[in-house]
């Protein structure tokens, strides 16, 4: 068993990192260094039964599958079809198509200015992938549009309501965990580097960054604390939100991005140094509990929902899955409308044991069979799903890009002790499959629920893998 030391495990999670809009790898299911099958051909023309590929996998418990012919819907195999187990991200596949169906692949959210009397509103409308750049841009639009400096400057966040954050239990610190709300910046995280001085203290900086501007965000604060434990505290601090960091674990240089607990104040403090770099000054933000009428003085609106869900399964952003789906329901909670989303399910035809507690997959008491699983990717068929499903590459057993014709689209879900997936797959002079896998082992899952690389987990998640592969190859063949 590989026993992770205090270093390289803070060295993983300081480590982990956004990008720009959709390039937010850190925030994949939680553990996850990645969640691509790692693909080795001699495992897979090995031919092994799949009780024999279950067997040697030896993950703890059980494994549960589906797989059905595309073109026909008929079921070539399954084993445990109807045994419910957590579907970790492969959750996200449902709500793509809840948000699809209910709101149509051309939908738009949008962030306003509006103008009332002495008021500046800035209005979020929950657009999930709203990035510093795009504020930037509405800063501009603002100005050249003649805008003047008000008395009051207000954020309202109430288009969803406020969910501080998205799976109670978790680390505070887990960037993929952040607060929800109707203003949305950034995936509501902020960019946290570090450097040591030349006195051996530390300078330390927190920008919202993006890719051409990463304003400093003064309205979330950081210091460093001489412990060992906990590596993160937060707390607010008034209009502040402050974390300490304990100082054994920083080294001499490192970055990491912490979550948001109160996106209206952070998007407000960001818009208004981007207005201010304009020529238009604005007084402190202030959060807006019901929102004004006005005038609209600039508008951003998103890409289209169908590219806002590619980049959720591609990514597998939580944050986007839990607004896509308040957004669709209405719901002013997440387990509110989880349900709503399970009742929609039951609605178009989808059959079997499943419940929901967020859109995720990121809470451990969500719960669907494989036969069900397998069932909303045959739905997806027919509403676009497929082209919208990540490319997974093969890989051999030391992570290199392998040569294949075998072809597989689908999305992937890690938490600790689970590995699902799902999608289709197919080669030339095979067959075309739908297939859903579902691994876990919930005794181990239930021991190391919150935290974040338990020992034991990079083993049985490559082993969760391997067999992945082994049943996919041999379904196509077959």
């Amino acid at each position: 068993m590989m026993r992770l030391t205090r270093r390289s495990v803070i060295s993983g999670i300081l480590a982990a990192g956004l990008g720009q809009v959709f390039a937010d790898k850190a925030q994949a299911d939680g553990l996850t260094r990645s969640t691509r099958p790692r693909m080795r051909p001699d495992r897979l023309a090995s031919g092994s039964a799949p009780s024999d590929a279950i067997a040697q996998a030896d993950l703890g418990g059980p494994t549960s599958y589906v797989v059905l012919d595309a073109a026909t819907g008929q079921v070539i195999d399954s084993h445990l079809p109807d045994l419910p187990l957590a579907p970790a991200s492969t959750l996200k596949t449902v709500t793509a198509l809840y948000a699809l169906d209910k709101l149509g692949p051309a939908y738009r959210f949008q962030t306003r200015v509006l103008r009332a009397g002495d008021d500046l509103i800035l209005a979020g409308g929950g657009d999930p992938v709203l990035s510093t750049d795009d504020l930037a841009v509405l800063a501009k639009t603002l100005v050249a549009n003649g805008a003047t400096p008000p008395k009051r400057f207000l954020v309202w966040g109430g288009a969803l309501p406020y969910i501080e954050e998205i799976a109670p239990g978790q680390a505070p610190y887990l960037p993929y965990n952040p607060a929800i709300s109707g203003m949305i910046l950034n995936f509501n995280r902020v960019h946290l580097d570090w450097r040591r001085d030349k006195a051996g203290g530390y300078a330390l900086s927190l920008q919202a960054r993006a890719a051409r501007n990463s304003p400093r965000a003064y309205s979330v604060s950081a210091g460093v604390a001489d412990r060992r434990q906990p590596l993160f505290t937060y707390e607010p601090q008034g209009a502040t939100e402050y974390w300490s960091v304990a100082r054994p674990s920083l080294g001499s240089a490192g970055s990491r991005w912490l979550p948001v607990r109160r996106p209206e104040l952070y998007a407000g403090d960001v818009f208004q140094t981007l207005c201010r770099a304009e020529g238009l000054v604005l007084p402190a933000p202030e959060i807006a509990s019901t929102l004004p009428e006005g005038v609209e003085l600039a508008r951003h609106d998103s890409p289209e929902l169908r590219e806002i869900v590619q980049g959720m399964l591609e990514y597998s952003t939580n944050l986007t899955a839990e607004v896509l789906g308040l957004i669709t329901s209405g719901a002013g909670s997440i387990r509110g409308s989880a349900a709503a989303m399970a009742e929609w399910l039951r609605s178009v035809g989808i059959l079997g044991d499943f419940r929901f507690v967020d859109h995720s997959g990121l809470g451990g008491e969500n719960r669907i069979t494989a036969s069900a699983l397998a069932q909303v990717i045959r739905r997806g068929q027919g509403a676009g799903l497929e082209p919208l499903l990540k490319r997974i590459e093969l890989r051999d057993a030391k992570g290199r890009k392998v040569e294949s014709p075998l072809d597989i689209r689908a999305k992937t879900g890690t938490l600790n002790f689970v590995s699902t997936l799902t999608g289709f797959a197919g080669a030339p002079g095979g067959r075309e499959v739908i297939f859903a896998i579902l691994s876990a082992d919930m005794e181990r899952r239930a021991t190391t629920e919150g935290q974040e690389m338990p020992d034991g987990l990079i083993a049985w998640v490559k082993r969760a893998k391997r067999l992945q592969q082994t049943l996919i190859e041999g379904w196509v063949a077959g």
